[in-house]
C-alpha cells in the first residue's frame, strides 16, 4: 500500500532530550516539524520504567547537578522537581579487600594510609585537571599538545604517570566510571576532552556540589515525555529513519515501514556510531563516515537492588561506594525521596559489563548482592526483594551508553566533522554538545544548536545566535569547586623520592666533613 507523502518544514531524526529540545524550539519559532523515532516510546538514553513494585526507576541518564543550567531550565518550563542524592552518612571505599568509609568523600585517608600512595594519587589528579584546563572543548585540535595527547592512551598516561598501582587503579575506576571502557580503548585527548566539557574532574566525580547531586522526582524521561506532549502528533514513535535523500532544495527522508516525508532540513539526534545504519544518498562526507566508524558506545550495565528497609543509613553508610573490585565500580543511594522503596543503584561498567552480560539476570542480581554485602559489609545485602537492570550494549537503538568513545588519533584527524553540516542535514546529540557532552544538559545544548543552525540557515537569526550562553540556574547554584592549599604543594613521587635523595647525599657529605 502507498503511504501518502508528509510534507514539513523539518525532520528530526530521534525523539531523545536532544532532538525533542530542537523541535521545540523550531516549534515555538512557527516552523512545522516532525519527529521520527525508532523505539517505541521517548527519551533515548533516559529511560524511566513503571511497576507497582517500585513505583519508577531511572535505566538511563538521571543525575543533574550544578552548571547544568539548560538541563534545569527546561525542567523548570516543565514543571519537574528535583531531588538531592543522599550522602549524609559515610561513603565507603573498598580497595584490594580493604573497607574505608568516611564522612567527608574529599577525605584522602579512604584512598589509602600509604603518605606513597597518597601523594601519587593527588600528583596524578592535578596533572590531569592541568591539563583538562588546556583542552577547549569546541575544539580540542587546537590544544598546545593536542597531537601529543591523541596519539596517546589513558592508560599510556598512566604508566608514564603513576608511580603506585593505588593511582593507576584510580584513574582506571575514573575511566569507567565516566566513559564506561577501559583506559586502553580512549585518547588521552579525548578523556580531557569530556573533562573540561563536564567542567574539571572534581565537578564531574562529585555528588554534593557536582554531577550527581540531583535526581528528578518522577523520573528523567518526563523531560521527553512533556515536551512530545506539547508536540503533539508530531512526534511519530516505532518508526526507523532508512535512508535520507537530498535534492538541491528538498530532502526526502524514508522510514523502514516505507512512510515518506518531504523537509526542507533534517536534524539527525542519533548517537554518530547510529548513521551508517541510515543510507545517504549522497552519501556522507568521506571524513564523516570515517569519524563514526571510530567510534564505540560505552559498555554498561545499570542496575537497581530494592531491599525491605534502608538497613545502611541504620549502619551509618550514605549508600554510595567506590570498588576496585567488580561487578560494580560505583554505586548510590537510590532510595526514593519520600523514603518508599529503599534501593542501591549500582554501575556495572567496562569489562565487567561485557563479562557479566553472558549471565542471566538472576546470576547478575547474586552477583551484585554479594558485592554490596561485601563492600559494605553487611550480610543483609544478600537478600533484595527486587531487581531492576538496563543492559545498554543489548539496545539496539543506542548500541551502549553513555556515550560515544574515541581512540587515539580520531579528534585531530577527523574531529572537525562531529558537528559540520551535511547539506541540508544538521547534527545534534549529545556527544556534538561542547558543554556538558554525554550529560543530559549537552543533549539540550546540542539539540538547541542545531536548531539555531537551521533559523540561521533560513535567515531568520544572525550567525553569532546560534552559539548562546546561559544563563546560571539561580535554583540549582554552583560553587567553586576548591582545591586544599596543601594539595597543590604535596609532592609527587618522583619529586619526593628526589628529595630524600638529595637528604641522603647532604647528610652522608656533612657526615664526611665532621669525620675528616
Amino acid at each position: 500500500m502507498v503511504k501518502e507523502l508528509i510534507e514539513t518544514d523539518v525532520v528530526v531524526i530521534g525523539a531523545g532530550i536532544s532532538g525533542l529540545c530542537a523541535a521545540k524550539l523550531l516549534h515555538e519559532t512557527g516552523l512545522d516539524v516532525q519527529v521520527l523515532e525508532a523505539r517505541d516510546r521517548v527519551g533515548g538514553r533516559t529511560f524511566t520504567a513503571r511497576d507497582p513494585s517500585y513505583g519508577y526507576v531511572d535505566l538511563g541518564g538521571a543525575y543533574v547537578g550544578p552548571t547544568q543550567d539548560r538541563i534545569l531550565r527546561i525542567a523548570k518550563e516543565l514543571d519537574l522537581k528535583l531531588y538531592k542524592v543522599n550522602e549524609k552518612e559515610r561513603i565507603v571505599s573498598y580497595f584490594k579487600g580493604v573497607q574505608r568509609a568516611v564522612s567527608n568523600p574529599d577525605d584522602p585517608s579512604s584512598l589509602s594510609s600509604n603518605p606513597l600512595d597518597l601523594f601519587d594519587v593527588n600528583s596524578c589528579l592535578l596533572k590531569i585537571e592541568d591539563f583538562s584546563k588546556q583542552v577547549p572543548p569546541d575544539a580540542p585540535w587546537k590544544a598546545p599538545r593536542a597531537k601529543e595527547w591523541d596519539s596517546m592512551t589513558v592508560k599510556e598516561f598512566m604508566d608514564k604517570e603513576c608511580w603506585t598501582s593505588r593511582a593507576r587503579t584510580l584513574v582506571g575506576l575514573i575511566v569507567a566510571a565516566i566513559y564506561c571502557c577501559e583506559p586502553h580503548e580512549i585518547s588521552f585527548l579525548f578523556f580531557l576532552t569530556y573533562l573540561a566539557s563536564g567542567q574539571g574532574l572534581r565537578r564531574m566525580l562529585s555528588t554534593t556540589n557536582g554531577a550527581q547531586e540531583n535526581k528528578f522526582v518522577g523520573g528523567s524521561m518526563q523531560v521527553s515525555e512533556k515536551i512530545a506532549a506539547l508536540l503533539g502528533n508530531r512526534v511519530v514513535l516505532s518508526s526507523p529513519v532508512m535512508r535520507i535523500e537530498q535534492e538541491e532544495t528538498v530532502t526526502m527522508v524514508t522510514t523502514h515501514s516505507g512512510q515518506q516525508y518531504r523537509a526542507k532540513y533534517v536534524i539527525s539526534a542519533v548517537p554518530p556510531p547510529l548513521l551508517h545504519r541510515i543510507l545517504f544518498e549522497p552519501p556522507l562526507p568521506d571524513l564523516k563516515i570515517q569519524m563514526v566508524q571510530r567510534m564505540p558506545m560505552g559498555s554498561i550495565i545499570k542496575t537497581i537492588t530494592y531491599y525491605k528497609t534502608a538497613f545502611w543509613k541504620e549502619k551509618g553508610f550514605c549508600g554510595s561506594a567506590m570498588s576496585d573490585k567488580g561487578p560494580i565500580n560505583a554505586c548510590f543511594d537510590d532510595t526514593k525521596p519520600d523514603g518508599t522503596h529503599p534501593a542501591i543503584m549500582g554501575f556495572i561498567l567496562s569489562t565487567h559489563a561485557r563479562e557479566l552480560c553472558e549471565m542471566s539476570t538472576e546470576q547478575r542480581k547474586q552477583a551484585v548482592s554479594e558485592h554490596y554485602a561485601e563492600v559494605f559489609q553487611c550480610p543483609e545485602f544478600l537478600h533484595p526483594v527486587n531487581y531492576v537492570e538496563q543492559n545498554w550494549m543489548a539496545e539496539t537503538f543506542s548500541g551502549g551508553c553513555y556515550v560515544a568513545t574515541l581512540g587515539p588519533g580520531v579528534l585531530t584527524s577527523f574531529g572537525r566533522e562531529l558537528r559540520k553540516p551535511f547539506g541540508c542535514v544538521y547534527f545534534a546529540g549529545s556527544e556534538t554538545a561542547v558543554k556538558w557532552g554525554g550529560y543530559m544538559d549537552g543533549a539540550v545544548e546540542a539539540g538547541e544548536r542545531a536548531a539555531r543552525e537551521i533559523l540561521h540557515a533560513m535567515g531568520k537569526i544572525s550567525a553569532d545566535q546560534i552559539w548562546q550562553e546561559e544563563p546560571p540556574s539561580i535554583d540549582v547554584p554552583p560553587t567553586p569547586v576548591r582545591v586544599d592549599p596543601l594539595e597543590k604543594y604535596l609532592p609527587s613521587v618522583p619529586q619526593l623520592l628526589y628529595f630524600l635523595l638529595a637528604f641522603v647525599v647532604l647528610l652522608v657529605a656533612v657526615l664526611c666533613v665532621y669525620l675528616v
